[in-house]
């Protein structure tokens, strides 16, 4: 019992630095050192800041996910508002129950929050990973003048839906929008994949080269975190 809770922790521990953006190399604090590493963490980034309370619920749903889910429902069957349907859709979303989830936005969005960003975006998301593209566009199409929408992985999901029902031209001009420096490192991998596919090979590879140099400046955290990313822009180069 005693391993189990330390494993428990560890995880809530690695879960909140995640969530949170905190420094990683707490994570070989936590791994390495258990017990002291997550004693030592906790007092660092969690009871200074006085939510003990919302730590053990984060806890119980790194332990037990769909308990978040159901408390969730008992909240919206007590209160019917937007905000509890949406907070019942993003859980549904974070376990990757994407029916769900659609259901909850979908019916989230009334007469009064008909074109809200965020919603689009989760039903975006949401309506990529169920395969219906021509949703994924509909609901693109909603939000396509707002400020946030350009250079969003939204935008890019709506290229990537253009290109599955063969729109290459436009999926092509909307994909090309994440190409952005030092971030969306596994987004333009798959941008460069798609240029290759339709014959922009000099397009692919300069975007192949900025991120392969841009891997030579990252910390060795972020490393770690792409190095499947950049693996595969290595093997890519050299398909060139």
């Amino acid at each position: 019992m005693y391993y189990y809770l330390i494993i428990a922790l560890q995880c809530f521990c690695i879960y909140h630095l995640w969530k949170n953006r905190i420094s990683y190399y707490w994570i070989f604090l936590i791994i390495f050192l258990p017990v002291i590493g997550c004693i030592l963490y906790l007092y660092v980034h969690v009871f200074s800041k006085k939510d003990v309370e919302r730590i053990q619920n984060e806890l119980v749903t790194v332990i037990n996910p769909t308990k978040k889910v159901r408390d969730l429902e008992q909240r919206l069957d007590f209160a019917d508002t937007f905000q509890n349907r949406i907070n019942l859709a993003d859980s549904y979303l974070e376990i990757k129950d994407y029916i769900n989830a659609i259901v909850h936005y979908e019916e989230s969005l009334n007469d009064d929050f008909e074109d809200d960003y965020y919603v689009c975006e989760q039903l975006i998301l949401s309506y990529y990973e169920t395969e219906d593209y021509q949703k994924v566009i509909s609901y693109s199409e909603k939000i396509l003048d707002n400020s946030g929408f350009n250079g969003s992985r939204s935008q890019f999901l709506y290229g990537l839906a253009l290109d599955k029902i063969g729109k290459t031209v436009e999926a092509e001009s909307q994909l090309l929008k994440i190409n952005q420096r030092y971030s969306f490192y596994d987004e333009r991998v798959i941008l460069a994949k798609f240029l290759m596919q339709h014959n922009n090979k000099n397009k692919a590879k300069e975007i192949l080269d900025d991120v392969y140099e841009e891997s030579l400046h990252m910390t060795s955290a972020n490393r770690r975190i792409y190095r499947g990313t950049i693996a595969e822009v290595e093997k890519l180069l050299n398909e060139l």
